[in-house]
């Protein structure tokens, strides 16, 4: 399999600095049609206030148009105000092009084979084939974002640990440690995605609103159910509303 890559590796921003309104929208997996939804619903929700828009991770795999969304967001970014945050999904994928092997494995199981056959790829072999843009835009997206009131983050955090020494691996695969701490655990109000379902979150279609974390993850590739938060920078703890943007079948 040729290797995509030939520079070094980047380095992710540790922070984004958010200010003003801000919409945080949870995991796309690939369903380009609620993502294009909800870029409308914001815009009218905004009627015409400056606003930034942040992606909490989880663009590719499991849905049926990784490719779609991943230029949807990055012509999005050119237009400025909008920030995209890495999600493990993103990681596996760059991790399978670069290394294939047990990593490539990894990501076909978990929602890699429909994220292929969105870019017409029918083998995992073909990889290569995969726009090179995509993949170095993945590689690069950044960690981790703040307001004065609330940290930004795909998965969650390590308790007790600091902001600066947070491992990539925690920001982009924590669970239980992180979703059965205590509000003490943490230096800020943390708004995440990446489980839309577990034992304190028994209804994957709804957010889990908690006074110190925010969990915006609804299994959209399965619920047909994506979710945003509504946060002013001014304003401490959860979002002040939340916007549901559903496909009815």
């Amino acid at each position: 399999m040729k290797s995509l890559f030939r520079r070094a590796k980047p380095e992710p921003r540790p922070f984004v600095e958010l200010q003003g309104l801000i919409y945080a929208i949870g995991d796309v997996h690939g369903r380009l049609d609620l993502l294009t939804d909800a870029f409308s619903r914001i815009e009218a929700h905004a009627a015409g206030q400056t606003a930034h828009l942040l992606l909490l991770g989880d663009y590719v795999d499991r849905g049926p148009d990784s490719r779609g969304v991943v230029d949807f967001l990055m012509q999005a970014q050119q237009r400025g105000n909008v920030t995209c945050l890495k999600g493990n999904h993103e990681q596996m994928m760059v991790q399978a092009v670069r290394s294939g092997g047990s990593a490539l494995s990894l990501w076909l199981g978990n929602g890699g084979v429909e994220a292929l056959r969105s870019y017409g790829i029918l083998q995992s072999t073909d990889l290569w084939a995969a726009p090179p843009e995509h993949i170095g835009w993945m590689e690069g997206l950044p960690l981790l974002a703040r307001d004065p009131h609330r940290i930004y983050v795909h998965a969650g955090l390590a308790p007790g640990v600091p902001l600066e020494q947070q491992p990539e691996e925690t920001c982009l695969w924590i669970r239980e440690k992180f979703l059965r701490a205590d509000a003490g655990a943490f230096p800020a109000h943390v708004v995440h995605g990446h489980t839309p379902h577990w034992a304190g979150k028994k209804d994957p279609r709804r957010p889990e609103l908690l006074p110190h974390r925010t969990n915006l993850d609804t299994g959209a590739y399965y619920t047909d159910v994506l979710t945003v938060g509504v946060f002013r920078s001014d304003r401490p703890g959860g979002p002040s509303e939340v916007l549901t943007v559903e496909i009815l079948g």
